[in-house]
């Protein structure tokens, strides 16, 4: 029983927490799942549904007469949470909150719910868009919990963000891909199976948000998430250049994207599972020496997802899985978000304040979402992009580098599943004409008010961060930090200087 516990609590984790399943119920044509893989994979469903992770359904269906059913492009409303205190830098009428319904076009029925917050400081502020990972789950994670203009008190009600990221940019936050959050369909072949569908429907909503408000269309447009949004992120920067390329619609003003804590060049990534966690102290080096032994099945599983496709990229996530699998077995209740705490409870972090409030029912009518399930992280979805997961989304950015687009990769340095050191591996490792200078520049000091909160290492466009004090979610750990970091970096100041010096932030 402590061996299904442990399974269940890594399981479901991933699950909520953005990444990669490690009990899939599929063959391998180099390693078959046994029938004790087949029979955790169903309990952890069935706890999935008894801890109502997913409401009712695994994704949100609706019929065509239902009165929620969006039929115009995109329909956009001002709101207020009731349980909201007066802001004392301004009204919350002045602040600009919007939260609406995109009506996807690449689709038979999907329509994408999203939040729309305007910046607290100055309306000529970048805009941001913020994609959470999973692959399914909802971004009004991050909004409540990361950098979001408020924060989920235990009364449920809300406090202001001393470190939103709506004090430096006008933010938006989007329940993607369709079946997440509150985005909904009618039609189950809506849901999306690779970067290509994702990223095309991103981009059309884009042009639609910017339709809705051209005042913003001059201002600079970065884009920004953590996790599986490594995938994510670099899909959506690429399709935005296409388009721009190609002046397919409205010019959106795309200057850079930053990825925290992601999932971007598996094969890279997970050979560093083994070194992060030796050294990190959470195996030994007699386990490190026999881990070590399921990297190369891992590797050759990768590249033939990369040229083979389809079922073989299925095989590789569950080839590659077991080498996380083996560390945790080693490492037990360890949060694998954060080692320097234990998993306490099956999901290791506690959301269900997020759930009980986006339950509301004066929440729901001030969002317009009627009677709607709020879906944390679908399992269709989730499921759907299997074929996606161990796909590289590293071989698009040095296009965009020789662009000149800055590119930013930061992670916590207390994250175990997307940790730090894969992260810098896959970046010095990428290949572009600033490659020999990026690793030869120094590594300096971050700066926050002076003192050091982590270091940085950067050439050109490209910059990389590791974090001090944080773990899987760098704004919910260190949000002062993080807030410094955006607005440094979109202000072109999160860089070194000839001397080799940090010039930002002092």
């Amino acid at each position: 029983m402590a061996s299904l516990s442990r399974f269940l609590k890594v399981s479901l984790s991933f699950m909520l927490l953005f990444l990669i399943s490690i009990s899939p119920s599929f063959s391998s044509p180099t390693d078959h799942p046994t029938s004790n893989d087949l029979r955790f994979s169903s309990t952890a469903e069935k706890l999935i549904r008894g801890l109502n992770l997913f409401p009712k359904d695994p994704i949100n269906t609706l019929k065509k007469n239902d009165p929620l059913f969006v039929s115009g492009s995109i329909v956009e409303k001002r709101f207020t949470f009731p349980t909201l205190a007066a802001s004392s830098e301004s009204s919350i009428e002045e602040l600009g909150h919007h939260a609406g319904y995109y009506r996807l076009p690449r689709s038979k029925a999907a329509r994408m719910f999203y939040f729309f917050f305007e910046s607290r400081s100055s309306k000529n502020d970048p805009v941001v868009i913020w994609l959470t990972g999973g692959p399914g789950c909802s971004s009004e994670l991050a909004l409540f919990y990361e950098n979001g203009p408020f924060q989920l008190t235990k009364n449920l009600s809300l406090v202001w963000n001393d470190y939103g990221w709506d004090k430096a940019s006008n933010i938006i936050f989007v329940d993607q891909p369709t079946g997440t959050g509150f985005s909904y369909t009618s039609d189950e072949s809506d849901i999306r199976h690779d970067e290509e569908g994702v990223s095309n429907d991103l981009y059309d909503f884009l042009q639609a948000f910017f339709k809705e408000h051209p005042q913003f269309t001059k201002n600079d447009f970065y884009i920004t998430g953590e996790s599986y949004a490594g995938h994510y992120i670099p899909a959506l920067a690429s399709r935005v250049h296409q388009g721009n390329k190609a002046k397919e619609g409205i010019h959106i003003n795309l200057k850079g994207f930053a990825i925290g804590n992601g999932l971007t060049n598996p094969e890279i990534q997970y050979q560093a599972y083994t070194d992060y966690a030796l050294d990190r102290g959470l195996i030994k080096k007699a386990e490190y020496n026999s881990i070590n032994k399921l990297i190369p099945p891992c590797k050759q599983a990768i590249e033939a997802c990369g040229t083979e496709g389809g079922e073989t990229c299925v095989s590789s996530l569950y080839v590659c899985n077991k080498i996380f699998n083996r560390i945790m077995t080693i490492a037990d209740d360890v949060n694998y978000y954060d080692i320097r705490k234990k998993c306490v409870g099956v999901l290791c972090y506690d959301f269900s304040v997020m759930e009980d409030f986006l339950n509301e029912k004066t929440v729901r009518d001030a969002l317009g979402v009627g009677d709607l399930d709020f879906v944390s992280c679908s399992s269709t979805v989730y499921s759907a992009m299997m074929q996606d997961w161990m796909r590289n989304l590293e071989v698009g950015i040095p296009t965009l580098l020789e662009e000149g687009i800055k590119v930013l990769v930061y992670a916590g340095e207390e994250d175990l599943i997307c940790n730090w050191l894969g992260n810098s591996r896959w970046v010095q490792a990428m290949e572009w004409s600033g490659q020999k200078q990026f690793g030869a520049s120094g590594t300096v000091p971050f700066l926050v008010d002076g003192a050091e909160a982590g270091t940085l290492k950067s050439h050109g466009p490209l910059a990389f961060l590791k974090v001090y004090e944080a773990g899987h979610m760098v704004p919910m750990d260190q949000p002062k930090a993080a807030l410094e970091m955006l607005r440094s970096w979109m202000q072109g100041k999160l860089t070194m200087t000839k001397s080799g010096d940090n010039v930002s932030p002092k």
